[in-house]
């Protein structure tokens, strides 16, 4: 693998193709950059609300972690793609839907990262604000710059923050649960156990909208690893730190919300912080905190970008992205995700609740699809030059991939509970959200179905730019490098 020092700092790649001379980095990265992701207030927050809408400790902390699992490994099926294609995770949904037609989803990913980034600008908001002694809507402000400057910067940078917050993140949280132990007697919590399929199957939804949520972006992160990288050990890397680290925090967050007698919501900053008292260690929680929020933030951002190119560069055929054209994106994106944090902080929990679950209305079909394509129908092979060009393999609009998406998305309706929209069957089911199951489950076998009878010529082999010295091309133009 090429030696980290001969990679400039600032990223000079976007959505193209990445060429095998600029391949470099190591599989522990992926592990250290989704740990350092997940270990984060968010996370605890997400995992409170198990405890905090219902449920109690014991069957909260099963649920969530047969939830981590589950979408963990949805999550790490995506990530073993950016090696074999060096490519961002959205371009290849063109193969599924056409070059025009992957939009439609790529439009719905933004909107995601927009409330990720948003949800996330709020809580490091109330850390800085609490660290530097100024309101919460100037501690939002600054963490917003802080993110544009890291995003810009680009890949490696995004690693290394990622190691670092990793570390911060295990101090931290070890630090935590030391004083949450001290405090409380977990043991007792853990014997209070009240079964409910509705707060247990809630469990199980917050950990798995969690991970799969990671699934449009988290090939945008593994794909200048070289090409011979081994998809198992990829997979083994980036889910172990994903699960992992979610896990940990939802956890914390689980017994925080449990011994907190209703004084969680609302104050989750806040109330982390004073499981260890005040001054200088306060001081530094409230740091970790903030810096735990830059990495997943960055992601979500950068994502975002990662996104908007690709969706233009659809109409308009080629890959190639400015440096320039990347600050205006960034700047645009950021600026958007701070201004509905500044507008949504004071409604802040309810709202990322019903958000994070009616996300997996519309990505867990996109999901479902792109992982079949890839590991049943096509088997990796690609024709990256075609992804393209709207007149070659894979065209404008693949109606295959469109429809069954849409049909994901609506067979998941009856099912859906969240205050945005209820559907008809949840109360006959006591109330459980079983929409994400039936969203992976029947359009994976719908499309594996009906790709089998009806997909477009699948190359023999996977297909690379001219100038790699790859497969000579079939179809389609040349990525722009």
């Amino acid at each position: 693998m090429a030696a980290n020092d001969t990679t400039p700092l600032i990223e000079r790649r976007s959505i193209d193709y990445i060429p095998e001379a600029e391949r470099h980095g190591r599989l522990l990265s992926q592990f250290t950059l989704w740990m350092g992701a997940n270990l984060q207030i968010t996370a605890i927050v997400t995992g409170a609300l198990a405890v905090v809408l219902g449920g109690d400790v014991f069957w909260s902390l099963i649920g969530l972690l047969i939830g981590q699992l589950i979408g963990g490994g949805v999550m790490a099926l995506h990530a073993a793609q950016g090696p074999k294609l060096g490519l961002p995770q959205m371009i290849s949904s063109r193969v599924q839907f056409g070059v025009y037609g992957a939009a439609i989803p790529i439009v719905l990913v933004c909107l995601m990262y927009l409330g990720f980034t948003a949800t996330g600008t709020v809580l490091s908001g109330q850390a800085l604000g609490q660290l530097f002694g100024v309101s919460d809507s100037v501690g939002i402000l600054i963490f917003a710059s802080v993110i544009v400057l890291v995003t810009v910067l680009g890949y490696r940078v995004i690693h290394f923050i990622g190691r670092v917050a990793s570390i911060i993140g295990v101090i931290a949280f070890v630090y935590l649960f030391s004083r949450l132990i001290s405090q409380t007697d977990v043991g007792a919590l853990l014997q209070i156990r009240h079964f409910s399929w509705s707060s247990f199957l809630l469990a199980v939804s917050l950990a798995a909208s969690w991970q799969i949520a990671f699934g449009p972006y988290v090939a945008d992160y593994s794909r200048y690893l070289p090409s011979n990288t081994s998809s198992v050990k990829t997979f083994l890397a980036a889910g172990a730190g994903s699960v992992i680290g979610a896990q940990v925090a939802m956890v914390l967050g689980v017994f925080a919300a449990a011994m907190s007698n209703g004084q969680f919501a609302g104050h989750e900053v806040a109330y982390i912080v004073g499981l260890s008292g005040t001054g200088a260690t306060a001081a530094l929680l409230y740091f970790s905190i903030a810096f735990g929020k830059v990495t997943i933030s960055t992601l979500n951002s950068y994502g975002s970008f990662m996104c908007i190119a690709t969706i233009i560069s659809g109409f308009r055929g080629r890959l190639e992205v400015t440096r320039l054209q990347r600050l205006v994106f960034v700047l645009a994106i950021v600026g958007t995700a701070t201004l509905i944090a500044l507008l949504g902080q004071h409604s802040f929990l309810g709202a990322f609740k019903s958000f994070i679950l009616f996300l997996l209305a519309f990505f867990t079909p996109w999901s479902a699809i792109n992982l079949v394509d890839y590991y049943c129908i096509t088997r990796e092979r690609y024709d990256v030059p075609a992804l393209a060009d709207p007149n070659g393999r894979y065209g404008r609009w693949n109606l295959l991939g469109i429809g069954v998406y849409v049909f994901g998305v609506l067979v998941q309706l009856p099912f859906i509970s969240t205050k945005f929209y209820t559907g008809p069957l949840v109360a006959a089911l006591g109330d459980v959200d079983i929409s994400w199951i039936i969203g992976l489950v029947l359009p994976a076998a719908v499309y594996y179905l009906c790709a089998k009878k009806w997909h477009s010529a699948v190359p023999d082999q996977l297909i690379l730019p001219p100038e790699q010295g790859a497969t000579p091309i079939k179809a389609g133009l040349a990525v722009q490098a």
